[in-house]
């Protein structure tokens, strides 16, 4: 497998505010483990133990929560609510057949999947074959995203055809369900440049090669350059732009500039000569709005303290997992106000890690099946469902399924008194 990926990245941003171009405890005996290597992690990432008390961990806005419509960043110019308002319009919008929905698709609107811009317990299915070291997606089977719906039966010009969901074929040896991810906060995520990734997998690197993550890198054909995946559990996604058309296309069936080949059912191109909507769905205008939607929509805001949540972001620190859930990050240069140089608490490094048992077994972009980004924890009370798959009904056992390169973390996690442990938990479900 390759460390880089090609992809297109669609057309250049435009003005609305978008980015240009980014581009001592009673337990010491236990704790004993938190050895030099876990020491100079933290040290690396700038994350002493004494910095992530509660002052360290304020998000930069509310966010959406329970009952709540999407909320933008502060401080957006009067062209810049306008460009979020027409998002949320866009976001919300139901696509229909005579639209350009389908042939095959998984929903009809991103809210669906992405309640008020945060998650749902929604699943998508991917699938392929593992051959020896190679992966092979089964594109010509439909791999390796299943587009679970079809509009049903259609007449054409060519025909009557009945356009069915798509199964996974009995060639697949690997299937995974995917949840979907909170939306809240991205923004920030596609402001940081990529040197800020390169040099915390560097540091990680120098500190501990056995724990540390590694970049996504992705060929960018329209700059001639590889830039860093950020977004998707596989870090397969490097830009907001990217991510709105890409979802567009592969959730709904949606077609626009550099994603103009429509999926074909199962694999079967020649179905989509019975396509009842072939010309281009989208001129990119709701792909642009979808960007936009999602660089202003705000990051949720800290749950929630007291002087438990305060120990337990200090054991948060000591045991490791500040290592990979890195509390700050900080973005460059925007011209969206709330963004620009501004430091962000998704407590993720971004970085692909080997997860052992707990990757799904696909390889996607430049992530082997073993390999998953590290997923933030911001706005972590408001789920309900943990880990890539939803499998985990608390934060407890999301813990305890960590494996590869976070097993040190859990098996450090396992040896915490139980006071030690809530407070742990306190601290997480004030996230």
């Amino acid at each position: 497998m390759t460390s880089c990926h090609s992809f297109f990245t669609g057309p250049p941003r435009g003005p609305t505010g978008r980015l240009q171009g980014m581009r001592s405890t009673p337990h010491a005996a236990r704790l004993s483990e938190l050895t030099r290597r876990h020491r100079l992690l933290l040290v690396a990432a700038g994350l002493f133990v004494t910095s992530l008390g509660v002052s360290a961990q304020r998000g930069p806005g509310p966010g959406p929560g329970p009952g709540n419509g999407p909320q933008p960043v502060a401080g957006l110019t009067l062209a810049q609510q306008q460009a979020f308002a027409e998002g949320v319009r866009t976001f919300g919008r139901r696509f229909t057949v005579a639209e350009g929905l389908g042939p095959v698709f998984n929903d009809e609107s991103c809210a669906e999947c992405h309640r008020g811009g945060g998650d749902t317990t929604r699943t998508v299915t991917r699938f392929g074959r593992q051959e020896g070291e190679g992966f092979d997606t089964l594109a010509h089977l439909g791999g390796s995203l299943i587009q679970a719906r079809g509009i049903g039966t259609v007449s054409t010009s060519e025909g009557t055809y009945d356009f069915q969901g798509e199964d996974v074929p009995a060639d697949a040896t690997v299937r995974a369900r995917r949840k979907s991810q909170p939306l809240f906060g991205l923004g920030f995520v596609d402001a940081v440049p990529d040197d800020t990734f390169r040099a915390l997998a560097d540091e990680q690197q120098a500190a501990d090669p056995a724990t540390a993550g590694r970049v996504s890198l992705l060929f960018d054909h329209t700059v001639g350059a590889d830039i860093v995946g950020r977004f998707g559990w596989k870090a397969q996604v490097p830009t907001l732009r990217v991510f709105a058309g890409e979802a567009l296309l592969n959730e709904m069936g949606i077609t626009g500039p550099g994603f103009r080949d429509e999926i074909c059912p199962q694999g079967n191109c020649d179905a989509l000569a019975f396509n009842p909507a072939p010309a281009l769905n989208d001129d990119g205008r709701e792909a642009e709005a979808l960007t936009d939607f999602m660089t202003m929509l705000a990051a949720p805001g800290r749950g929630a303290t007291s002087d438990e949540t305060d120990r337990g972001a200090i054991v948060f620190g000591q045991i490791g997992c500040a290592s990979c859930h890195r509390p700050s990050l900080t973005t460059g240069p925007s011209p969206v106000r709330a963004l620009d140089r501004a430091t962000f608490f998704p407590y993720s490094d971004f970085l692909l890690h080997d997860m052992g048992t707990l990757g799904d077994g696909i390889s996607q972009a430049a992530a082997g099946g073993r390999e998953m980004r590290t997923q933030p924890l911001w706005g972590l009370r408001l789920q309900t469902r943990y880990l890539h798959d939803g499998s985990a009904t608390t934060i407890e056992e999301a813990v305890r399924r960590h494996d590869g390169q976070g097993r040190d973390a859990r098996q450090r996690f396992d040896a915490l008194s139980e006071a030690e442990r809530a407070q742990l938990l306190a601290f997480l479900r004030s996230l």
